[in-house]
């Protein structure tokens, strides 16, 4: 295989920091993670509150989130699903992967002790609290198409439609739309083939805080996912709080957890060095 443009020294160095990644994930051993966090959800400190929203039925909403800082996504009025896309606020090329994030954790369930990487092998987010364990890092959201099949005769938004618009007002394109976690969606697949919605939805009152890794631009979108079983449209109101994360400890588990999530950090410090 040629290397065009890299020197012998460059491709030396390449191989060894690979070997020595490969060496420490070889010899990692994985924490185990905790269980869901507690119900109801604690009170937020309301002097390290920022800015809180309700994002109605069918609507979105967007913020920039800066590193250190956390939202919290909370049913508070009952089971609704938020779906979630992020860019990295310093340069929009950098975005939220979920097949990534899936793929280097060996896992689909993400809940608390996972965390979120985006395409440059970098930990957006941190899941420091989940009370779920019930999202669709899978599927995808909910399209005029698909919402016309499922409530007809109805006049509806979907998730689609709401992150264009989304992305219209942060400058962005429809093109510019990453991949979609859909928090609150316990989607999975299924032994015969395809997705399934499995399992109880989730508890009216399900929370999750995640801790930003880097400054980002956040869009969401409150409508039904598409295997919502629930044959009505009624999408509850979910209240987003943005506000100040106490600053992680050394053995932060989010941080500590996994070989991938080590080398994610290590990738964060070097790019803001």
């Amino acid at each position: 295989m040629m290397h065009v443009g890299r020197s012998p020294e460059e491709i030396a160095a390449n191989r060894a920091r690979y070997e020595e990644h490969q060496k420490k994930g070889l010899e990692f051993a994985p924490k185990a993670l905790p269980g869901p966090s507690p119900l109801p959800a604690p009170a937020i400190d309301a002097a390290a509150i920022i800015h809180r929203e309700t994002v109605p039925g069918g609507w979105y909403w967007s913020t920039k989130v800066s590193r250190g800082e956390a939202i919290r996504i909370d049913q508070a009025e009952g089971n609704s699903t938020l779906a979630l896309v992020a860019w990295s606020a310093a340069d929009s090329s950098e975005r939220i992967n979920l097949v990534d994030t899936a793929k280097v954790q060996w896992t689909t369930a993400l809940g608390k002790g996972r965390v979120i990487f985006s395409d440059m092998g970098r930990v957006m987010f941190s899941m420091i609290e989940d009370s779920s364990g019930a999202h669709d890092c899978l599927m995808g959201g909910s399209n005029a198409a698909s919402n016309a099949a499922k409530y007809p005769g109805e006049k509806t938004r979907n998730t689609r439609d709401n992150l264009i618009l989304v992305a219209g007002k942060l400058g962005l394109t429809r093109r510019d739309i990453p991949g979609i976690l859909n928090l609150f969606a316990p989607v999975r697949l299924a032994e015969a083939g395809g997705f399934a919605w499995l399992g109880k939805r989730s508890n009216s009152g399900d929370y999750v805080d995640l801790r930003a890794e880097m400054d980002v631009l956040v869009g969401f979108s409150n409508c039904p996912h598409p295997l919502d079983p629930d044959p009505i449209y009624q999408p509850k109101p979910v209240v987003i709080t943005r506000y100040k994360a106490a600053v992680p400890a050394e053995d932060d588990l989010c941080h500590t957890a996994t070989a991938e999530a080590v080398r994610g950090f290590e990738n964060n410090a070097l790019m803001q060095a």
